[in-house]
């Protein structure tokens, strides 16, 4: 099974804590890897209008992958899926900011065009309404099944 690494969101306007950068990094350095960037682009998704929220203007990945794409919502652009198509990918190994959101909504994006979604509970980070992910793994083991407790479990 050919696998690789989606990071998503790992960017100063979401605070990670440094454990989630290196064990994130350790992933990246492993397996062909995306990391997603969230960007603000009011025109194309309401935060400001609707949460109040937008990140910041200059907002980098902190995990360097070999693909970087920018997105804009919740969800990963058509991108992401081309290239794990690409690349010929079975199983995404997903790790990042938001498990209950946007993490969450990369599943779905990978679970709806036929890829093996599975997300790495210990290297993830929930929203400011479970910080500790363990909302996001629970919906995540619910809809997608794929839970691998520990980074090191796949290194």
């Amino acid at each position: 099974m050919k696998q690789a690494v989606l990071v998503v969101d790992v960017q100063p306007s979401f605070d990670p804590p440094d454990w989630l950068i290196e064990r994130s990094q350790l992933l990246a350095s492993h397996f062909p890897s995306i990391a997603t960037v969230e960007r603000h682009d009011e025109a194309k998704v309401p935060f400001f209008r609707q949460l109040g929220w937008k990140p910041r203007s200059v907002d980098d990945s902190l995990v360097h992958a070999d693909r970087t794409i920018l997105k804009y919502g919740y969800g990963p652009p058509p991108e992401v899926i081309d290239q794990f198509h690409a690349w010929k990918v079975d199983r995404v190994l997903v790790c990042g900011i938001q498990a209950d959101t946007c993490v969450l909504a990369a599943g779905f994006a990978l679970f709806d065009v036929g890829l093996q979604p599975a997300i790495i509970a210990d290297t993830v980070v929930g929203s400011s309404l479970d910080r500790s992910g363990a909302l996001g793994v629970d919906l995540w083991r619910h809809h997608f099944g794929q839970v691998i407790e520990k980074h090191s479990d796949i290194l």
